[in-house]
């Protein structure tokens, strides 16, 4: 899975210091919906909703990330929460057990970024340390070894890693750093880890020697990144032609889609991926059993098709086989597979173009889960 939760939009309520310099005050609200059979939408329970549901009453949530089966999320005063499954110690709480509310991942307030991967979890903190807990069959936690974790792990020393992105079905990690070089390490199967190999690394290794590496998504064996110049580059399993360079290769290093320098943000579900462009436009190809392209059919495409013709897309997050999209307006879209009630439309239907889920504007972002979502507005 890719982080999704950067661009936190306009301020709520602006205060200021002793020193006279404005803050900020976030609040925002926290929902869910979906799958909740290992509580995963953190209500109490484990009853599956087909519409948003608050979690709790606070309006201190600052980041969210959804994995397999489970959520982490951040607060505003830099504290890490987690719930939903936990067989593989990924919610961090030093056990195994399952929760269905939000638990606090220790005491510490330096959480600053966190993704999610099957069953696996990675965070950067705010000195810029690395750290990651769960399963690590493959080495996904980048710790030099194949051992579970069910409390954070620094991965190496250093202070200098940007973005992290965890596998939404497989079992790979891929990282920036602040000089812009690219790493990965876990199953290196179909080339995914864009190494030039398929062999499995449990330690951090950089992609080439390019130090112009911007945003980094995962789907379950497929890579997805940008560079600083707007360039769109691909690598890994291409059964389904979601490497989007008009084949169905598997490549094991980076390969170029196309020539544009246009493309902002990237996300990859189960074997498709969904991106926009500085234009605001949305585009999509891969896989597309459940229409989690947008495009109103269910046909596969190898390269990258336009969703509509719309210039207004600003957020996206891919579920296993689903899109979630919050436009400029500040309205939530959603489409694809959504027989658990994972869209958000009151029903479980499936959907192969977007629809607007309720009428609010006031949505800032969105994080899917294989079969869930959760989103704050």
């Amino acid at each position: 899975m890719s982080i999704r939760n950067n661009n936190l939009g306009s301020i709520n309520k602006p205060g200021f210091n002793a020193l006279g310099a404005q803050t900020t005050t976030f609040l925002y609200e926290l929902y869910s919906w979906g799958k909740n059979t290992s509580g995963q939408l953190g209500l109490g329970n484990t009853t599956d909703y087909s519409s948003p549901k608050q979690v709790g009453a606070l309006t201190t949530w600052l980041t969210i990330t959804g994995g397999y089966a489970f959520t982490l999320a951040t607060k505003s005063d830099g504290a890490l929460w987690s719930w939903g499954a936990n067989g593989s110690g990924q919610l961090g709480l030093g056990n195994t057990t399952g929760y269905s509310s939000p638990k606090q991942v220790g005491a510490l307030t330096t959480w600053s970024k966190i993704a999610a991967g099957a069953f696996h979890s990675l965070a950067i903190k705010t000195d810029g340390t690395l750290w990651a807990w769960g399963r690590n069959a493959d080495g996904q936690l980048g710790l030099g070894n194949l051992t579970y974790y069910s409390s954070p792990k620094q991965v190496g020393a250093l202070t200098t890693w940007s973005a992290i992105s965890g596998a939404m079905g497989g079992t790979f990690t891929l990282a920036t750093k602040t000089d812009g070089t690219l790493w990965s390490w876990g199953n290196g199967g179909t080339g995914r880890l864009g190494l030039g190999n398929t062999a499995y690394y449990s330690s951090p290794k950089q992609v080439g020697i390019l130090t112009t590496w911007s945003k980094v998504a995962t789907g379950n064996a497929n890579s997805v990144a940008t560079k600083t110049d707007g360039t769109l580059w691909t690598w890994g399993f291409n059964s389904a032609g979601q490497l989007g360079d008009g084949t169905t290769v598997s490549k094991s290093s980076p390969v170029q889609v196309g020539a544009l320098t246009t493309w902002s943000n990237i996300v990859s579900g189960y074997s498709w991926v969904i991106a926009t462009k500085t234009d605001g436009t949305l585009w999509s190809w891969g896989a597309n059993s459940l229409g989690q392209l947008g495009l109103g059919n269910v046909t596969y495409y190898s390269s990258p098709k336009q969703v509509g013709a719309l210039t207004t897309w600003s957020k996206i997050t891919g579920g296993r086989y689903k899109t979630i999209s919050i436009k400029t307006d500040g309205t939530l879209w959603s489409w694809g597979q959504g027989s658990l009630g994972q869209l958000g439309l009151g029903n479980v239907t499936n959907y192969s173009s977007p629809k607007q889920v309720g009428a609010l504007t006031t949505w800032l972002t969105a994080s899917a889960g294989a079969y869930n979502t959760i989103a704050l507005g």
